[in-house]
């Protein structure tokens, strides 16, 4: 069975109906339901994988996609957007799904990001599929960002992992309810570090029982904040499906 509450989560939810309060290493963050983090203490917004114009990068390699996943990315990262009115956008990498996504972005998508940054920080750190930073979008390119206590990278560090936010594994778990198996992305934490779910629509799942994963977390303290229609559930690692 599901269950919407986590060991050592904060009573109360500072974010939306659904969301859930979590620690990462002594900072509190909000994981959403569409996928977004909030740290509210920074007025932060931490989104990551959105892998924009993957649609488009299949087409140049003569592999036909429906082109609309970039638009429907956009569309959800401007309602989470608009549920948190953050101060800080911060994109962990993989932001476009080739080199030439940015390069080749239509103007309509430019203008929605720029709509969205108005009036705020924007930050895109830099992914193995967009090494390159962004072209003519608003915002700074970076490798990383140490800020508010925090640090964020596209990918876990195999060193050091107090701290950190990262994306580029696109955690997803498995949880029986209702007598199904329901396989869901998640935001991982152990409470040093969170690595992210990808955010666009087009991306798949890693399950957190990869070996890619597991030698990144504590077990023992490990939940799994899936996202589901409308709520994250918090399951404990150690009861989650193999």
């Amino acid at each position: 069975m599901m269950t919407g509450q986590a060991a050592g989560a904060p009573g109360g939810s500072r974010g939306s109906p659904g969301s859930q309060d979590i620690l990462v290493h002594g900072v509190a963050a909000v994981c959403d339901p569409l996928g977004g983090l909030y740290l509210p203490e920074t007025r932060m917004l931490v989104v990551s994988d959105l892998h924009l114009e993957k649609g488009a990068a299949f087409a140049r390699r003569g592999m036909m996609l429906p082109p609309y996943d970039t638009l429907a990315t956009l569309n959800i990262l401007s309602a989470v957007i608009a549920r948190y009115d953050p101060g800080v956008v911060v994109s962990l990498g993989d932001n476009f799904h080739d080199r030439r996504g940015s390069e080749h972005l239509p103007a309509e998508f430019r203008a929605m990001i720029a709509d969205m940054a108005r009036g705020r920080d924007w930050i895109w750190i830099n992914g193995n599929h967009d090494p390159d930073g962004t072209t003519d979008l608003p915002g700074l390119s970076s490798d990383e960002l140490v800020y508010g206590g925090l640090t964020f990278r596209h990918e876990p560090s195999l060193i050091s992992s107090k701290g950190e936010i990262a994306g580029h594994l696109h955690p997803a778990a498995t949880v029986r309810r209702r007598e199904k198996s329901v396989r869901r992305p998640c935001f991982a934490s152990d409470g040093h570090r969170l690595v992210m779910p990808a955010f666009g629509v087009l991306t798949g799942g890693l399950d957190l029982r990869h070996r890619a994963i597991q030698g990144l977390f504590r077990q023992e303290t490990l939940v799994a904040h899936l996202l589901g229609r409308d709520r994250i559930y918090s399951v404990r690692y150690g009861s989650l499906l193999g």
